[in-house]
């Protein structure tokens, strides 16, 4: 029986090199691009017919930093599948990061650098803002609206007799101290990408506690500093042009500049290959790359509260009662002024 594999954020970077491994892997698979932008969403679909002609490739519009979108998206893939095997959590976004230029300058050149690269702590600040559903941006993207997707494709997620996957692209980045359980969405906070990705984390033990026993198991991976659109939007190209001789030369110290899309994917695409009983709910599995170039994949211990993983998942669920509510009345009310209108005429 086919496998139907699920990536959001695939038509380029970690998402893109993630489909590429998966159909070189396993040819029969049905993938399914989730993607905000359908244009570049084709290419994708192209490029990958291009070296995969006989493959099953669907696309699926998705925003997922839109309840609507999310809800609308769920519903087709309950249409078109039985089941979901693999659901990749990849979409992220990262809104005018910032930099600041003078503890960059000065870490580049200090024992600290590759710290620097590969966390970006004490570096790096992003501007939030509000998004259509009253969420920050970040948080709605990177953390709810991935949640709001599993719960609404939980009856292919978890049946009877059947293990699903659901694997998160988490980040270095992902802190304990850019994160507050009383400040879930970092309204008030310069970090909320780092936020959004420690609360992915945390998500991800609490769903690995309450669906295990449903066949639903949950993995975090970390793709290593990869050059990616994302990347790249955080500093001008002429200081990419800079120092990207400097980092490749810094590789061959360090494992974690994994750098090209292909390698980020490595832990992603390896934990494809693995039974889910044989891995560990509280380890985050890294792409890692030798000073040779050869990829490889190491689970490392996270930063793990079970405390705090509970207290998110209740937050996310009341939080997806609020979002409901509120949708619920507004179609009620676009559904009156409908009514309304037609009398009239």
């Amino acid at each position: 029986m086919e496998r139907v594999v699920v990536v959001t954020g695939a038509n380029s970077g970690i998402g893109l090199a993630l489909c590429e491994r998966l159909l070189t892997d396993d040819s029969q698979l049905r993938l399914c691009l989730a993607c905000r932008n359908m244009q570049r969403a084709e290419a994708a679909r192209s490029a990958l017919l291009a070296s995969h002609a006989d493959a099953r490739v669907d696309l699926l519009h998705l925003d997922v930093g839109s309840v609507q979108s999310v809800l609308a998206a769920a519903q087709e893939v309950k249409a078109r599948y039985s089941r979901v095997d693999f659901l990749y959590l990849n979409a992220g976004i990262m809104p005018n990061p910032q930099v600041n230029v003078k503890a960059f300058f000065k870490g580049l050149f200090s024992r600290n650098v590759i710290n620097m690269f590969a966390t970006a702590e004490g570096l790096l600040t992003q501007q939030d803002g509000l998004n259509s559903d009253g969420l920050q941006e970040v948080f709605a993207t990177n953390l709810f609206g991935h949640f709001l997707l599993i719960r609404e494709l939980e009856p292919l997620l978890c049946q009877a007799g059947h293990v699903s996957r659901v694997v998160w692209t988490s980040s270095s980045n992902a802190r304990r101290s850019a994160f507050s359980i009383e400040d879930v969405q970092h309204r008030n906070g310069t970090e909320p990408y780092s936020s959004s990705k420690y609360a992915a984390d945390m998500l991800s033990l609490a769903l690995n506690r309450h669906k295990n026993s449903q066949g639903l198991f949950s993995s975090v991976t970390c793709p290593g500093l990869v050059m990616t659109n994302l990347t790249y939007g955080i500093l001008p190209s002429c200081f990419w042009t800079l120092i990207m001789p400097i980092m490749w030369l810094i590789r061959i110290f360090t494992n974690t500049f994994t750098l090209t899309p292909h390698n980020g994917a490595e832990s992603l695409h390896w934990l494809f290959l693995q039974k889910p009983e044989s891995l560990d709910p509280r380890a985050k599995y890294h792409s890692l790359v030798s000073g040779l170039g050869t990829s490889y994949t190491q689970a490392r211990q996270m930063d793990a509260d079970e405390g705090m993983s509970q207290a998110v998942y209740s937050e996310l669920l009341e939080l997806e009662k609020v979002v409901r509510r509120k949708l619920a009345v507004k179609n009620a009310e676009k559904e009156a002024h409908g009514q309304y209108l037609s009398e009239i005429e």
